[in-house]
């Protein structure tokens, strides 16, 4: 069954909320993260980059970070981790959750970072978030700030999907905003062909994209 793709908000996208609301939240997706492909998808994700441009490890700014799990999880491949969020109680989340953690409050469409100066950007369950004219304009930052180009790891927007985390989270989530933006998200969502028209008119030519399990995107884009 098909879903169309819908550009209602999100609890989460308000920026004013950066109590309990926000924190327990960001608690259940790093269970959701783990137990349905996040973590993974990013790992394999992460493995695709470094074999493509011939590195062990990468230097990565996680964009969107909320947690910043799915990096945090997979420092195999990754020497240093900048963190970015436009939502001041997802930093101070984050700065509490890690103390190591470097953290930076910022918008992802205007990111203060010098011009090729990290290798990669990682932006995990974060893109939806965005219309495609928005995204277009993200993914150029993304290609003025990197070295080599960027990984998502994003949902597959389908009718299978959303009933599902309709349910789990009706089940098994306490958080309102879990069990509202859980099935939004998947209903803003992408298909295959619509990421590849993004990273054409973007400007990118080169990319690789893959199902993931739990009905997940990941891509990897190169700047060239």
């Amino acid at each position: 069954m098909s879903i169309k793709r819908v550009y209602d908000k999100e609890i989460i996208d308000d920026l004013s909320i950066t109590d309990d609301r926000l924190f327990n939240a960001l608690d259940e997706l790093k269970i959701v993260n783990k137990f349905l492909g996040g973590n993974s998808s990013s790992a394999k994700a992460l493995k695709i980059f470094c074999k493509s441009i011939n590195k062990n490890k990468i230097d990565v700014i996680d964009v969107g970070a909320g947690a910043s799990d799915t990096v945090y999880t997979n420092h195999k491949y990754i020497n240093k981790i900048i963190s970015i969020d436009k939502n001041a109680g997802a930093c101070k989340y984050l700065k509490n959750e890690n103390t190591e953690a470097f953290v930076i409050c910022a918008d992802t469409s205007a990111l203060p970072i010098k011009n090729n100066s990290i290798d990669a950007v990682h932006a995990s369950l974060f893109l939806h978030h965005f219309t495609e004219e928005e995204l277009i304009i993200i993914f150029k930052e993304y290609k003025r700030i990197t070295r080599y180009g960027f990984i998502i790891n994003d949902l597959q927007r389908a009718f299978i999907p959303w009933i599902g985390i309709k349910l789990l989270t009706m089940i098994f989530s306490k958080s309102k905003m879990v069990k509202n933006d859980g099935p939004l998200s998947v209903k803003r969502g992408f298909r295959k062909k619509e990421l590849i028209t993004l990273f054409y008119e973007s400007g990118f030519t080169k990319y690789i994209i893959k199902w993931r399990w739990a009905f997940r995107w990941i891509a990897v884009v190169f700047n060239k």
